[in-house]
C-alpha cells in the first residue's frame, strides 16, 4: 500500500523528525502555564487526527480537516501573536546563543535546574511592608529575554539588592521612585524604568495603570512583574501576560522561585 511507504524511515527522516520535535517542545516550553497551551494541545490532537484519516482513506473527514488546517494557519498568527512575539525575542536576544543559554533552551538530556539568586523572599517582605505603607512599585524579574531595550528608557545601575535599596527607591518622595525597577541575579540593574502598558481589555477594572504596566512588559517577554497598590496596598504579580492570583506571600513565593528556575 502506498499509504505505507512512510514505514520506510531514512537518517534524513529521523533528523527531520528529531527537529520537528525539538520545535514542539521549544512552543510547549513558550506555552506552558498559560491559556495558550489548551489551544496548542488542541491543534496538535486535530493535527494527527488529520493524519490518521488521510492514511486510512477517510476522504472526507480528511478534506475537511485538511482544509481547516490549511485556512486555519493565518488564524493562527493572530491567535498566538503574544506567543510569536516572545520567541522572536528569544532568537533575537543577543544572550540566547551562549553556551549556558543553548544548553538551557534546548535540554532533552537531566541536566538539574539551576535557580536564579535573586532573594524572592526579600522582595516579598519588602513589598508586604511597602503595602501596609500604601507604597506603589513595580518590580520587574528579568528571566530569559534580554530586557536591555526596556533599561534604555530608564536609568541603568548595577545596585546589589536589600530592603533598605528597595524601600528607599519607591519612598514617594525618592527621586527614583517613578516607574519600573528590573532586578537580575540580585542586583537592580536599572530604575525609573518606562514600561509598555497592555491594551488588554478584559483587565479588572480595580486595575490601574501600574498594573497595566506590569501586566505590558510580561506580554511582550518573559520576564515577571509583582507591584504594589498606592491606592489598596495589594500586591499583584503578573506573568505571561496574565494576573496570576495566590492566596499567601508563602504561595508567591513559591511561584516565583519556580518560574526563576530554568
Amino acid at each position: 500500500m502506498e499509504n505505507l511507504d512512510f514505514l520506510n524511515i531514512s537518517l534524513i527522516d529521523l533528523f527531520d523528525i528529531a527537529l520537528v520535535a525539538l520545535l514542539l517542545f521549544s512552543l510547549y516550553r513558550l506555552v506552558k502555564g498559560t491559556v495558550a497551551i489548551n489551544i496548542f494541545l488542541g491543534i496538535v490532537i486535530i493535527y494527527m487526527i488529520w493524519k490518521i484519516t488521510d492514511i486510512l482513506n477517510m476522504d472526507v473527514l480528511s478534506n475537511i480537516l485538511g482544509n481547516f488546517i490549511s485556512v486555519g494557519f493565518f488564524a493562527l498568527i493572530v491567535v498566538f501573536q503574544q506567543e510569536i512575539r516572545k520567541f522572536l525575542l528569544l532568537i533575537g536576544s543577543s544572550n540566547f546563543t551562549s553556551k549556558k543559554n543553548v544548553l538551557k533552551y534546548f535540554k532533552f538530556f537531566n541536566q538539574p535546574k539551576v535557580q536564579n539568586d535573586t532573594d524572592v523572599k526579600m522582595i516579598l517582605d519588602s513589598c508586604t511592608k511597602m503595602s501596609k505603607e500604601k507604597t506603589g512599585a513595580i518590580i520587574i524579574l528579568e528571566r530569559n529575554n534580554n530586557l536591555d531595550f526596556i533599561k534604555n528608557t530608564g536609568d541603568k545601575s548595577k545596585i546589589f539588592l536589600s530592603s533598605q535599596i528597595l524601600e528607599t527607591i519607591f519612598f514617594k518622595n525618592s527621586p527614583l521612585h517613578d516607574g519600573a525597577i528590573i532586578i537580575k541575579n540580585n542586583y537592580i540593574t536599572a530604575t525609573r524604568v518606562v514600561l509598555p502598558v497592555s491594551e488588554n481589555k478584559l483587565l479588572a477594572r480595580r486595575f490601574g495603570l501600574r498594573h497595566k504596566a506590569g501586566l505590558g512588559i510580561t506580554e511582550k517577554t518573559d520576564a515577571i512583574a509583582i507591584v504594589t497598590s498606592e491606592q489598596t496596598g495589594d500586591i499583584s504579580y503578573f506573568k505571561d501576560g496574565e494576573y496570576i492570583k495566590f492566596d499567601s506571600q508563602g504561595e508567591l513565593n513559591k511561584m516565583i522561585i519556580e518560574d526563576l528556575t530554568f
